[in-house]
């Protein structure tokens, strides 16, 4: 297995733990969602400058409390709303 598949399993693997979709979590990136499959299926690359930052968060979020990530995923959700409107 390369190093692509293993960083996209662990993206996809803490995304899920956090009950966010794939849509949620590209649209806070700013990214296509066919672009955050990509990752997650190790056929793209996440670029250096990014995977830290997105590990970190995503790391981040699934250490708190289920309570406060449920809280973490109703806010992004409501940002991403109001940015779309």
């Amino acid at each position: 297995m390369g190093v692509l598949n293993l960083y996209g399993q662990r993206i996809a693997g803490l995304r899920k733990e956090l009950r966010m979709t794939q849509v949620r979590l590209a649209e806070y990136l700013g990214i296509s969602q066919q672009h955050m499959q990509s990752f997650e299926a190790g056929r793209r690359k996440v670029s250096a400058s990014m995977l830290p930052k997105l590990l970190r968060q995503v790391e981040q979020v699934a250490l708190l409390p289920k309570a406060k990530q449920k809280f973490v995923s109703e806010m992004l959700e409501t940002v991403i709303q109001q940015a779309s409107h």
